[in-house]
């Protein structure tokens, strides 16, 4: 893993290891366990990896309270890629090798390719941005032309 900028602050360790039990939590399907460890700021952005417009939501996260993971009995191990710091900004660029159930469908690969940008806001980190993509493989030129198409 490579950290940039200012590498001594426990903080930030603390916030990996809190990123990677939400996204482990966000598998089995726990919601409440993510939100007590992912905070949102009002206007956060998220890129679903499911494609289209990135959203923005004005509320704290609020949208998610009693909403239900789709997923069930899965589990997700965190590669970070690099972590980004400097004063109370954090980007962490990682991959989320995960698997798990969604409805009737059998336990499968959901790994994706992930960009979380936090801020720290009265002494804890709040996601700003969430950006992920299933494009985990490489796509040959060819594929990626094939996508416009349609």
């Amino acid at each position: 893993m490579t950290i940039s900028g200012r590498d001594d602050d426990p903080g930030v360790a603390e916030l990996i290891g809190e990123t990677a039990e939400a996204a482990d939590a966000w598998m089995r399907g726990d919601m409440d366990r993510y939100l007590e460890l992912t905070h949102h700021v009002p206007g956060f952005t998220l890129t679903a990896p499911t494609g289209g417009a990135p959203s923005q939501h004005p509320d704290r996260g609020s949208e998610l309270k009693g909403w239900q993971s789709p997923f069930a009995d899965g589990e997700a191990k965190l590669e970070i890629v690099a972590a980004h710091h400097w004063a109370d900004t954090v980007v962490l660029v990682l991959i989320e090798r995960q698997h798990g159930r969604v409805a009737d469908l059998p336990d499968q690969d959901w790994s994706l390719r992930v960009t979380q940008v936090y801020r720290r806001t009265g002494g804890r980190w709040e996601m700003v941005h969430r950006h992920a993509d299933p494009l985990v493989r490489p796509l040959s030129l060819e594929r990626m032309k094939s996508w416009g198409d349609g």
